[in-house]
């Protein structure tokens, strides 16, 4: 895919995500919980997960208010992660990590993020970096027991 191509899909599927988030919404009973906040912009979400005991994620979801980028990350990042183990959550956060911050090249290095490629570009525009990863850190901040994430 062309440069104008991913740009193009990146577009509509922000638009879309951002018009209509996926798994938004407050989770009860859920066992692990966070929030998070992006000072530079204000971007501020609460990510509720349910994780079995054999460390796989039944559910996750999220509520908050933020720009496009963070709600369109919150929709594909909670739709990505729903049935994955504690571990294949890691291997995802770290790919998507590198993928905003423009180490990780979709087109030509091996990963597993799908959907979630539409972000590649983000790194041109390095204060929505940690608009698209405020989602993600605030659910690794779940995950190991911290109540609140901020991106300073």
């Amino acid at each position: 895919m062309n440069y104008d191509s991913r740009k193009e899909l990146y577009q509509e599927m922000i638009i879309e995500h951002n018009k209509k988030p996926r798994n938004f919404r407050k989770m009860e009973g859920a066992t692990h919980t966070a929030e998070g906040y992006n000072p530079l912009c204000g971007d501020h979400l609460m990510v509720y997960l349910h994780i079995n005991g054999s460390g796989t994620i039944d559910d996750i979801s999220f509520e908050g208010d933020g720009c496009a980028i963070s709600r369109a990350s919150a929709s594909l990042m909670t739709s990505s992660l729903k049935g994955k183990t504690l571990h294949e959550a890691s291997v995802l956060f770290e790919q998507f990590h590198s993928l905003i911050k423009g180490e990780l090249k979709p087109e030509k290095d091996s990963n597993i993020l799908g959907k979630l490629t539409v972000f590649s570009g983000v790194w041109h525009f390095p204060t929505r970096v940690k608009c698209a990863s405020l989602c993600w850190h605030t659910m690794r901040g779940a995950i190991e027991h911290k109540t609140t994430v901020s991106t300073e």
